[in-house]
């Protein structure tokens, strides 16, 4: 309390040490509205302040886990017909029905559609690499989550024998220290994040300026809620070592309290905020309806 909000560099350092008894998702809000307020202050939204990259994003579909392999085939070629970039699937995390799976969606949607694995660390080791092999042969663009978050051996094993990228690093505790075990042991192909787990802006574009270094692909995580998200899309359109926008499905259930929300276009990109700071309203008359008490 009582300190210029514009000292965000500051504020980050003596938010960091707070994680032991606070939340990372709590340091990620207010890094998040200490970027906003920037953002306002200068008039700017907050990707002109970090450095405008791009003006808009292919956006790709993150799906449920669906009843069986015909259920995510239709929803693939649903999604691909609509214009968007890809598709990621998020299996039963059985691995010979995630293999079924991903083979039905190939059929489904041809040879030139974009797919992702997302097994959020279901599998041990032999189980993951039996299935990367099979989505390698299946020409997906990535492979995501296999095995437990914290299992960095198995990961430095299963990038040795996998041709694949890789993608780890989405849920390790802790802020831009965490990745660098993982890049120095050469443990995942691409590193993860966003602005709720990661502890907010500040961490993710320094993270994906590590990355950059490395020549690593930095992808965001959908942030879990509409603000979290705005975020997110600032940090995408201002980096260069990002490839997609995540659309957790079914869309709908992500978005709330925004008078206008991210919407992807028939073109298949978002396109980054234009007004000042996250650019986003909040809609305070849905919050006053839903108010059950005000606490003093």
């Amino acid at each position: 309390m009582g300190r210029d909000p514009l000292d965000r560099e500051a504020l980050n350092a003596r938010l960091w040490p707070m994680s032991r008894l606070v939340s990372v998702r709590a340091i990620g809000a207010v890094d998040v509205a200490l970027w906003d307020i920037a953002g306002k202050a200068a008039g700017l939204p907050i990707h002109r302040l970090l450095g405008t990259t791009r003006h808009s994003i292919p956006a790709y579909a993150s799906s449920q886990v669906l009843d069986g392999a015909e259920a995510y085939a239709e929803e693939a070629v649903r999604f691909r017909d609509a214009g968007w970039a890809a598709y990621k699937i998020h299996p039963p995390q059985h691995p010979s029905t995630d293999i079924k799976v991903c083979e039905a969606v190939r059929r489904a949607v041809g040879d030139d559609c974009n797919l992702m694995l997302d097994s959020t660390w279901s599998y041990d080791f032999p189980a993951a690499l039996k299935v990367g092999r099979a989505i390698e042969r299946l020409g997906f663009l990535w492979y995501e989550d296999p095995l437990h978050d914290q299992d960095i051996t198995n990961y430095v094993k299963l990038r040795q024998k996998l041709d694949i990228p890789i993608m780890a690093t989405e849920y390790p505790a802790g802020g831009l220290e965490s990745y660098a075990p993982w890049i120095m042991l050469q443990a995942t192909d691409y590193l993860r994040g966003d602005v709720a787990v990661k502890g907010g802006i500040t961490t993710l574009v320094k993270t994906a300026h590590l990355a950059e270094a490395f020549r690593m692909t930095y992808e965001i995580h959908h942030g879990g809620n509409s603000l979290n998200n705005v975020a997110n899309l600032h940090v995408a359109c201002a980096i260069r070592n990002t490839t997609y926008f995540e659309v957790l499905l079914p869309d709908g259930a992500h978005k709330y309290g925004l008078r206008q929300d991210i919407e992807v276009g028939p073109d298949g990109l978002v396109h980054a905020p234009t007004g000042p700071g996250l650019g986003a309203e909040i809609d305070f008359e849905l919050v006053d309806r839903k108010t059950i008490a005000v606490l003093e």
